[in-house]
């Protein structure tokens, strides 16, 4: 296959990869471009793991450190970013092993976020994490 087509046109690129491994023409792959692409994979899903964490996070924090500001806003932000990662884990079960991983490092930028959103003293949120793994993909669970 032409390497150039991934260049210049990476959906075709993309259909004549996936054509040539149906044929089984393997000698006729873009071999480096498509390691590239299956590690980018790799890449892709685990930076969306650590975003949805943050955010999912960030927003625990404030609904339970600034109660009086809770809104269906940020009830929906939990919900979406939980459903987010409850896909992500029923598509690819070995990213919850990741997420245990990440959680104290974006713990901490889910709170140093919660500062900056709220106003809120960085010292008003804990240093270590008030939520188990668990609670924080509990569908139902909310701090109060």
């Amino acid at each position: 296959m032409n390497q150039n087509l991934y260049d210049t046109d990476y959906h075709l690129w993309l259909e004549k990869t996936v054509q040539i491994l149906q044929e089984r023409k393997l000698k006729d792959l873009d071999i480096p471009n498509l390691i590239e692409e299956i590690s980018d994979m790799g890449i892709s899903q685990k930076k969306a793991v650590k975003s949805n964490l943050k955010i999912l996070l960030c927003h625990l924090l404030k609904y339970k450190y600034q109660p009086e500001k809770r809104s269906k806003s940020w009830l929906s932000t939990i919900f979406e970013h939980r459903d987010r990662l409850e896909d992500d884990f029923s598509d690819s079960p070995s990213l919850k092993r990741y997420f245990g991983e990440v959680f104290e490092p974006c713990y901490q930028k889910a709170r140093k976020q919660a500062s900056i959103e709220t106003g809120l003293p960085l010292e008003i949120f804990p240093i270590n994490c008030p939520f188990t793994h668990e609670k924080v993909l509990n569908m139902d669970y909310l701090p109060e």
